[in-house]
């Protein structure tokens, strides 16, 4: 599933090539995605200009002249391919899993510009659309959220409140959207390295330094991430045609059985399942 990081590389990719464009016409090839999409929902998008594109953790959603809005979730295996009508076609995705050519197969929603082509593609039909007639319904509909790693909202003191006494560990609280929003498994095993944090340590084990560290490297982990183009585990690439390169950068992610790449440190990488999620740490410089 694509986390954070790579959600904004789309988005920052489609709002350069739709931002201030008008939409022609939307097919729909297949409306049984995660959630079945409406019979109306084509006329709803039609016509409407795009003012921008956002993103809200891992959402991606257009926002209309009309304030109206469409969020876009890309679920596991979903992808956005951009079509230019007058031009080489030869990088179409705009994310990862699959070729870096629109399939020919499980291409289920067209939105046609003058120009260009958004089409998405879902192999497992994870990913889903969804039409907002305004601002507040859409901030509604995220409200159960958690803030962003970005957010002030993601304080010491929201630490504190959400973690004390706690006997879940604080990796399973990273990934808890509900908690804090972005975070996937990737990340989280890069984070927690960082901070030189056990994966599976408890959070009311967790002290005041364990909480500046978190909220610090949670923030620059994923602004790394962001500068490098997101992590192309499998073929992630933006608009351009650029592979994202953070991979390049992990050091405990997939790295099992090598050694930690802390100074000094003579520990190596171990993998462990956790709640039925790989994750992979040193086993000396982390505790």
């Amino acid at each position: 599933m694509p986390e954070l990081p790579e959600v904004e590389i789309v988005r920052e990719s489609l709002n350069r090539k739709i931002k201030g464009k008008y939409i022609k016409k939307v097919l729909i090839k297949n409306r049984n995605l995660r959630f079945k999409i409406p019979f109306n929902f084509e006329k709803k998008l039609e016509g409407k200009k795009v003012k921008s594109v956002k993103r809200i953790s891992k959402y991606l959603f257009l926002i209309f002249d009309n304030e109206s809005a469409c969020v876009i979730h890309l679920g596991m295996s979903g992808t956005i391919h951009l079509l230019r009508k007058n031009g080489k076609n030869n990088i179409t995705n705009t994310s990862f899993y699959q070729s870096p050519r629109l399939p020919s197969k499980h291409n289920h929603v067209f939105i046609n510009f003058k120009d260009i082509d958004i089409i998405y593609n879902d192999p497992r039909r994870f990913g889903y659309f969804k039409y907002f007639k305004d601002i507040k319904s859409l901030k509604k509909y995220f409200i159960r959220l958690g803030p962003e790693p970005f957010s002030k909202l993601f304080n010491i003191l929201y630490l504190k409140e959400n973690l004390k006494n706690k006997e879940k560990n604080i990796k399973n609280f990273l990934l808890d959207q509900n908690f804090v929003s972005g975070i996937g498994n990737i990340y989280a095993n890069e984070i927690l390295y960082k901070c030189k944090i056990r994966p599976d340590k408890k959070a009311k084990y967790l002290n005041y330094d364990n909480y500046k560290k978190i909220i610090y490297f949670s923030k620059k982990v994923l602004n790394n991430a962001i500068k490098k183009g997101g992590s192309s585990i499998r073929d992630f690439k933006n608009l351009s045609g650029k592979k994202g390169s953070f991979q390049n950068n992990f050091k405990v992610y997939s790295r099992e059985n090598l050694n930690c790449l802390t100074p000094k440190c003579k520990g190596r990488i171990i993998k462990k399942n956790i709640s039925n999620r790989s994750s992979f740490f040193c086993y000396l410089c982390q505790k």
